[in-house]
Parts: C-alpha cells; sequence; structure tokens
C-alpha cells in the first residue's frame, strides 16, 4: 500500500485468505452481499469463517470491522469448499457462502450475542427460493441438532414454500425437544 491509498475489502480478503486456511465471507453478511437482508446497518461487522483458529491482522480490523468464526458447521464428509464461491460480480474475489450456507452459517449463531432471534428469522424470511440439492446436501452433512430443527422448524413457522422439502431432506434429528436459554432469558424449544 502506498501512502493515501485506501484499501478494499475483496483485495484484502484475498491476502488474508492466502494466510488463513479456509477463510470466507460467511453467515448474515455472506447473505447481505448477495441480496438477502433485512435491515442495513451504517457500519455492520464483516462475518468471516475459516477453518483454523487465528486472530485477524489488527491492520484489517482497523480497515474494516470484522469478527472472526472458527467452527467446523459441517462433518468431514463434506468438501469444505462446497457452497463457496466468489461473487459473481468479483470473480477473482473472496470466497463468499452462497445463500443456502450463509442461512445456516448465521443459525448456527442464533442465541450467541452476535445473533439475535428475531433478525435471524426475519433474515431467513427473505431466503424464499433455495437451491434445494444443495440445502438438502449441507442439511444432511450438519451435524448440529439445533442449526437442522432451527432452518426446518422456521421455514414451516414462516410458510416458506420449501419448508415441506426441506424437511424430508433433513432427516430426523434426535427424538426429544431440544432447548437453551437465551441470552435475553428466553429459552428456544426446537421440536423434532
Amino acid at each position: 500500500m502506498f501512502p493515501c491509498d485506501e484499501l478494499a475489502v475483496q483485495p484484502s480478503l484475498a491476502v488474508l485468505a492466502r494466510k488463513v486456511p479456509g477463510l470466507h465471507v460467511g453467515g448474515k453478511t455472506a447473505l447481505a452481499w448477495r441480496g438477502i437482508r433485512h435491515n442495513v446497518g451504517l457500519r455492520e461487522q464483516l462475518t468471516l469463517w475459516g477453518t483454523h483458529r487465528r486472530p485477524l491482522p489488527a491492520w484489517f480490523l482497523q480497515r474494516f470491522p470484522s469478527r472472526y468464526v472458527y467452527r467446523r458447521l459441517f462433518d468431514v464428509k463434506l468438501a469444505t469448499d462446497l457452497g463457496l464461491q466468489p461473487l459473481p460480480e468479483v470473480p477473482d474475489g473472496a470466497l463468499v457462502s452462497v445463500p443456502e450456507r450463509a442461512l445456516l452459517e448465521m443459525l448456527s449463531e442464533v442465541g450467541t450475542p452476535q445473533q439475535g432471534l428475531e433478525e435471524a428469522r426475519n433474515i431467513m424470511e427473505g431466503v424464499r427460493s433455495p437451491r434445494l440439492e444443495v440445502l438438502g446436501t449441507l442439511l444432511q452433512h450438519c451435524p448440529s441438532v439445533k442449526v437442522v430443527r432451527l432452518c426446518v422448524q422456521w421455514a414451516d413457522e414462516l410458510g416458506l414454500e420449501w419448508a415441506t422439502e426441506a424437511r424430508g431432506l433433513a432427516g430426523s434429528r434426535g427424538r426429544g425437544r431440544w432447548l437453551t436459554r437465551l441470552p435475553d432469558g428466553r429459552t428456544l424449544v426446537l421440536k423434532p
């Protein structure tokens, strides 16, 4: 970088991706970049995902408010790059989760301080026509009961056209209810 230059996010992410294995734009940020959002924040944090625990460099965080999620959301049988593609308008840019993968990444964060329940539900309502073969593959390789049940239950509750197909693709995940206490004190209950 030369003096007075401004760094752009896409080339900066490309540099980071060479140093951080599996780095990609995921979750809520990937959905927003692909046109699925509920509200547009003034300067939202980038949600970056990766396969190795590693802090983001200070130079990047100073320019681009970000957080890094290190979580294995899918089993080892699924190719780590399934559902990761650059944006069509930036073919040489950073890898960004496709809507189906980004949805599951966002749902995995529901109940944490980073992802509120209502916001996630409102964003999910905007996922109108996912590619069911992609969503089905991801659901089948997702060992998280919470993520799979949230996806299926909310699709039903929101009356999304793809709810029935998602339920069939997801299969069953355990017999009993799954529940957790949210940071605000409410309890999230997911039925089988």
